[in-house]
C-alpha cells in the first residue's frame, strides 16, 4: 500500500488544519525492570515452562501505526488505532 509522506490534516494541539509529515511507528524495546517482565523472564529460566498458553493461530499481518507530525507546532499525534496491511510504503506525491 502506497501512502503519501505529507498530508494536510487537523492538528489537535494547534487546533487548525496544517501540513503533516507521516511516519510509521517502530516497535520499542520492553522495559526490563517492569514487574510483569521480571516475572515473565524468571519463569522462562526454568525447564520447559512458558507462562502463557501458546496461540493456536496468529494473525497473518501486523497493524501499522501512523504518527502525524505537525509542521507548525512540531508535535506528533495519531489517528485511530492503526490498520492491517501486508506491504506499507511511504511515497512522495
Amino acid at each position: 500500500m502506497d501512502f503519501p509522506k505529507n498530508q494536510r490534516g487537523f492538528c489537535p494541539i494547534c487546533r487548525k488544519h496544517t501540513e503533516h509529515t507521516i511516519d510509521a511507528a517502530k516497535k520499542k524495546q520492553r522495559r526490563k525492570m517492569a514487574q510483569g517482565q521480571r516475572r515473565y523472564l524468571r519463569k522462562l529460566k526454568g525447564y520447559t515452562s512458558f507462562p502463557r498458553p501458546k496461540p493456536d493461530h496468529e494473525k497473518t499481518v501486523k497493524k501499522t501505526d501512523l504518527r502525524y507530525k505537525c509542521s507548525e507546532c512540531g508535535k506528533k499525534h495519531t489517528k485511530g488505532q492503526g490498520f492491517r496491511n501486508k506491504k506499507f510504503k511511504l511515497v512522495k506525491k
